[in-house]
């Protein structure tokens, strides 16, 4: 069962009969109050004008200085006028090693891409192309959800985040980058709480969502798969009572950065 955002729920118990006339100015105002407290949550709101987007990488290593990025994939977390969380359309892209990387024998058995491989050099591409049309791509669903910055959420995120990061430095791709340098929302922690799992497949499972081990550690699909689950436990487990109740700091708008 889906539980909504309190926010998102109409209020049954509203007068509809009023006329208006000047001995129901107060009623009407007190009714228009009703109706804006009744309005259904915005996603800029609900995450204080970030934009959620669940981010994978593969990798050739773990060190994100040396080891080369091989794939990457983006799904932004969009909330619909009923109040429900969904992914979006994703953004991915298989990466070139950068010159002079690192291909641990070890991480490319794990994840079985084999940079040699013909067909997938007819479709990689280098890291500075990748990046900056996956950036514009995110950038254009911030603006139009009304967002300052993009969170990066993970399963075991700061990992994403840091061969994110010295990609976007290796390719001087720092004004194009949407997302925040150190912020994350992570899955692993989110999975503990709700499930009492910190394992990606462990976690879906007792979702419900169906995970395939086979096709695991392809970015595009790991990133579909913690998408879903963040989404579930955003719709499924209700914000504390005193959701909001701190008044949101204005910020001033990243778009003049963007440029």
């Amino acid at each position: 069962m889906t539980i909504q955002n309190d926010a998102a729920v109409p209020n049954t118990h509203s007068t509809n009969h009023l006329t208006n006339t000047p001995d129901n100015d107060s009623n009407i105002a007190t009714e228009d109050t009703a109706s804006e407290e009744q309005a259904p949550l915005r996603l800029k709101d609900r995450f204080r004008k970030f934009l959620p987007v669940v981010v994978d990488v593969e990798t050739a290593g773990f060190n994100a200085q040396t080891d080369a990025l091989l794939e990457i994939a983006c799904i932004p977390i969009l909330l619909n006028e009923e109040g429900v969380f969904y992914p979006g359309d994703a953004f991915n892209a298989h990466i070139e090693p950068f010159e002079g990387a690192n291909l641990e024998p070890s991480a490319l058995a794990f994840t079985g891409i084999d940079p040699t491989n013909p067909m997938r050099k007819a479709i990689a591409e280098d890291e500075k192309t990748a990046l900056r049309r996956i950036f514009k791509g995110l950038k254009d669903v911030r603006r139009t959800e009304d967002c300052r910055q993009c969170v990066l959420i993970g399963h075991n995120a700061h990992f994403d985040l840091s061969f994110l990061n010295a990609a976007v430095l290796r390719t001087n791709s720092k004004s194009h980058n949407p997302f925040h340098n150190f912020s994350v929302f992570d899955t692993v922690t989110l999975s503990a709480l709700a499930f009492g799992q910190t394992v990606l497949a462990r976690a879906c499972k007792a979702a419900g969502l169906e995970f395939d081990g086979k096709d695991a550690h392809s970015a595009l699909y790991d990133t579909q798969k913690t998408a879903e689950l963040f989404c579930y436990i955003l719709n499924h487990y209700p914000m504390l009572s005193n959701m909001m109740h701190a008044e949101p700091a204005k910020e001033p708008s990243a778009d003049n950065e963007d440029e």
